[in-house]
């Protein structure tokens, strides 16, 4: 039985304690902050919860699985887990409104021809055709194997783009997600569906890989899971596993350095200097902290290409969240997820990604509007519990500590959603906003923004670092670790970063 010490209690740190305690190993999890989850937060007040951090979960088989080999119950026996339906309303700039279903791919195309016009849901179909092949051929290496040092395959797009015919130039297909939806699909509209995916991963779409296409995929192939009570109830289910499984938790206990002996790790230092002897210890941190906690002389536990996330244009975008508390009962035919279309797509882009241009999307950014049909979450009937979300700036390109600058853009972002909640203004009671300065405050996160699920292509560009480091014995887990950012991802790295420790180097995937 060897000895592991986790650093953090975020989803893919508590997924990996899981797996190591069911495997014989003594688990002692170390979490600077009060409580667990990480980016799957909750906020309280007056009776009224909100998450404020992921709404809803894709690949829930990631944590089916997770259950099914820590325990006896399962999954759904441990929270309520129903699938969204529709899995997003979509209103676009022009007007155009569209309901898409859940998890079919005739009943989008069917939706989207309807509202867009005859030859739009087809055009979107194949699409998806060629988003698929993207799957097929990076399901794996991307999801359910540690990164190997070979990663031709990951550097290299798999998205089959279509030749972009250019007049007096050579055809050329997409190199990016922009370019498939300019050169593809032909539409703004559907231009604009696309990049959303995107955009809700603080990724720019004008420099993301074409193999981003999968991010669409995987939602409507596979669909979209809300938990009853809030996605808080997901981390709360993973956190009693873990203490099901005789998993430690210390809470308030912030690790300020890594021991080291005979060239491997050899267990972790806390701030008020308590040493911690562990024969592997698993991080669960950003990239920047993990390597600030080295101890003696320099050394890199990455190669200098493995810290990612940084597009050509600089580091990916942070979110902004506002809860809202409403007066008055939900609408019973709201759908749970709408997300409203930025009316100024370049000003938007160049206000989150470009220098000299922060801020300017606070205007009118892409906004979604979350109002789940759960009584857990409003004081009564007659209250309702609204998350509005968008993408914003990271710390480190935008001052949030300057005066109204996180209600500029709650304000922003009300005014937005009111196009989907007619007379949302009158009905709010109070809000609370939380900023990527938040973000960074409470989970750690560089310059507070959110990782994004790796992405094949882009030469490595969009790659996150291995789950294994240069110094035998320290692991790297979570969404700053392979396989990116998302719950699904971050369990998966669990099981990936549990499957090399206790199988070492012979480990080759899950199954």
């Amino acid at each position: 039985m060897a000895r592991i010490a986790v650093i953090g209690a975020g989803m893919g740190a508590m997924a990996t304690a899981a797996r190591l305690a069911v495997a014989g190993h003594r688990v002692a999890v170390y979490e600077r902050a009060a409580t667990y989850g990480g980016a799957v937060g909750r906020f309280e007040r007056d009776g009224f919860a909100f998450d404020t951090g992921p709404g809803l979960l894709q690949l829930p088989a990631v944590y089916r699985d997770l259950f099914a080999k820590t325990g006896k119950e399962s999954l759904e026996q441990c929270v309520g887990l129903m699938p969204v339906d529709p899995a997003a309303r979509h209103l676009f700039a022009d007007g155009t409104d569209v309901s898409l279903p859940n998890a079919s791919r005739a009943g989008v195309v069917a939706a989207l021809d309807t509202a867009l016009g005859a030859g739009a849901g087809e055009r979107w179909g194949e699409f998806l055709t060629r988003a698929r092949d993207a799957w097929d051929r990076t399901r794996r290496p991307l999801l359910e194997e540690p990164l190997r040092p070979d990663r031709g395959a990951p550097a290299r797009d798999p998205y089959p783009s279509v030749p972009h015919r250019r007049v007096l130039r050579r055809s050329r297909a997409a190199g990016t997600l922009a370019e498939v939806g300019e050169w593809e699909l032909s539409d703004p509209r559907l231009a604009a569906l696309l990049e959303s995916y995107a955009l809700s991963y603080g990724l720019d779409p004008r420099d993301a890989p074409a193999s981003a296409a999968v991010l669409p995929y995987m939602e409507q192939t596979f669909g979209s899971w809300y938990v009853t009570g809030g996605m808080r109830e997901l981390a709360r289910a993973l956190y009693e596993r873990c203490l099901a499984r005789r998993v430690e938790f210390t809470f308030g206990a912030e690790v300020s350095g890594l021991l080291e002996k005979d060239g491997r790790v050899a267990g972790v230092e806390l701030v008020d200097g308590t040493a911690v002897d562990a024969d592997s210890v698993v991080a669960a941190v950003h990239p920047s902290r993990l390597s600030a906690l080295l101890r003696g002389p320099d050394q890199e536990l990455f190669a200098p290409d493995e810290v990612r996330r940084e597009g050509p244009r600089g580091a990916a975008a942070g979110r902004v969240t506002v809860c809202l508390a409403l007066s008055g009962p939900r609408d019973p035919g709201a759908a749970h997820r709408t997300v409203v279309h930025s009316a100024g797509r370049e000003g938007e882009l160049r206000g989150l990604f470009d220098r000299g241009h922060e801020g300017s999307a606070a205007r009118r950014p892409t906004v979604w509007v979350s109002r789940p049909d759960d009584p857990a979450l409003r004081p009564d009937a007659d209250h309702e519990a609204v998350v509005l979300t968008a993408a914003a700036p990271p710390v480190d390109r935008y001052d949030w500590s300057a005066p109204g600058a996180a209600d500029t853009w709650a304000d922003g972002m009300t005014a937005v959603a009111g196009a989907a909640m007619e007379g949302l203004a009158g009905r709010v009671l109070w809000r609370e906003v939380r900023t990527p300065a938040d973000t960074a405050d409470a989970t750690g996160a560089s310059a507070g923004a959110i990782p994004a699920p790796a992405l094949a292509g882009a030469g490595g560009a969009y790659l996150a670092p291995a789950n294994t480091t240069r110094l035998p014995g320290l692991y790297f887990a979570g969404g700053w670790a392979h396989p990116g950012g998302g719950l699904a991802h971050a369990g998966m790295s669990g099981a990936l970063v549990a499957g090399l420790i206790v199988e070492g180097d012979a480990f080759r995937g899950s199954q």
